[in-house]
């Protein structure tokens, strides 16, 4: 996204949606770093191509955290979404070792 399209990152909702149910939502305004902190960690030592992603963590409420806790299993489809972004979904999948 670029900076006309969403003048402020620190102002979307984030939401973690785990086989059809929103398990979180939060907002970009809460994260430890900010989404210009991390850009500038990151490419201090390393070129972002565009289409890069980043991986920041998740919203409080997830796992061990949960009430009771809960835990992604095979077969489970998490939908990750943030507000005028989109939505990334993929299928939990047990690996072969």
């Amino acid at each position: 996204m670029t900076t006309d399209e969403i003048t402020d990152p620190q102002t979307l909702g984030i939401r973690t949606i785990l086989n059809g149910e929103t398990v979180q939502d939060w907002n970009t305004n809460d994260m430890i770093f900010s989404v210009a902190q991390i850009i500038e960690f990151l490419s201090a030592s390393n070129t972002l191509p565009p289409g890069t992603v980043i991986l920041t963590g998740t919203p409080h409420g997830a796992g061990i955290a949960s009430k009771p806790p809960r835990w992604l299993k095979a077969g489970d489809q998490v939908t990750i979404e943030i507000d005028r972004i989109g939505k990334l979904t993929n299928p939990v999948i047990l690996e072969k070792v």
